[in-house]
């Protein structure tokens, strides 16, 4: 595995090997690298000739600076964890390679950005769509791929490469849990034994959302999730919100021809953990 720290050394390299008929699969992250990274890397792997992995916690996503100073950073086991699994290059820029000038982007998300993890993340995802669209520059990959337990996350950035006509496929993968169903996140680095436990009651409440959805209306599945959660001692409950899968707008009642996913946000002690769920139909 080749590591480039600086962009257009990176640039170069890859438009050699372009020249020579490769196809470039791009998996973005932020480090402390798990088995949901991997899975995205062994599907880029299967289906282009080179795999760029990009480690790079991103400053302008964060609205909560103590969240930033917290974020895990293991770059020598991700190193280790990307060679082993087949990644040919590592991108490992510093802020300053990232942003060399101050970058005031506005971007227009559709309003995508104004639901659920909006409402508490101030300008996170205008921080995200900044970051995704300069390491798109750098790296110009044919295709990118980002796992689905950032639903809303994922939704923004289609709509912001279709609105800023970006040549790049966006490829989802589907999230991978623990064996207990917790979401695997850099973030659970942060959770204790006993808090990994307790939070994997996140995943049998999105499950029984999914269960009670077959005979219930939205805003009864939507009270009896929210009871479950916040009478949980461990939580701190932030939302939990039925949304259209394709546009993210909140549910009032099923349409068979749509689909609908719960997206939930808690708190355990400082961290603060999301998830999601296909519960219709």
């Amino acid at each position: 595995m080749i590591v480039f720290e600086k962009a257009t050394e990176l640039n170069q390299f890859l438009a050699r090997e372009r020249e020579k008929g490769k196809t470039v699969g791009f998996v973005p992250t932020m480090g402390a690298l798990h088995n949901g990274h991997i899975s995205l890397i062994n599907k880029a792997r299967n289906e282009n000739s080179m795999v760029v992995a990009s480690v790079f916690v991103n400053p302008t996503q964060f609205n909560n600076a103590e969240d930033l100073k917290k974020y895990p950073r293991t770059i020598e086991a991700d190193k280790a964890l990307l060679e082993e699994n087949g990644c040919d290059v590592l991108f490992f820029p510093s802020v300053e390679e990232i942003y060399p000038e101050k970058d005031n982007t506005v971007f227009d998300l559709g309003g995508l950005d104004t639901l659920m993890e909006g409402k508490f993340r101030p300008g996170h995802f205008n921080g995200v769509a900044m970051v995704v669209k300069r390491l798109f520059q750098i790296v110009q990959p044919e295709h990118a791929y980002f796992g689905e337990k950032d639903f809303q996350q994922l939704a923004i950035i289609r709509y912001m490469v279709s609105s800023e006509k970006l040549p790049v496929n966006i490829i989802s993968c589907p999230t991978l849990r623990e064996s207990s169903g917790l979401a695997m996140s850099s973030r659970n680095m942060r959770l204790t034994k006993e808090e990994k436990v307790e939070a994997a009651a996140i995943y049998r409440a999105l499950l029984e959302a999914k269960e009670n959805a077959k005979t219930l209306q939205p805003h009864e599945v939507k009270e009896i999730f929210e009871q479950s959660i916040s009478q949980n001692s461990a939580f701190k409950f932030e939302y939990f919100e039925i949304v259209d899968s394709e546009n993210l707008l909140p549910v009032k009642e099923w349409n068979p021809q749509r689909k609908a996913t719960g997206c939930v946000a808690v708190w355990i002690r400082d961290v603060r953990l999301i998830d999601n769920l296909l519960i219709f139909p």
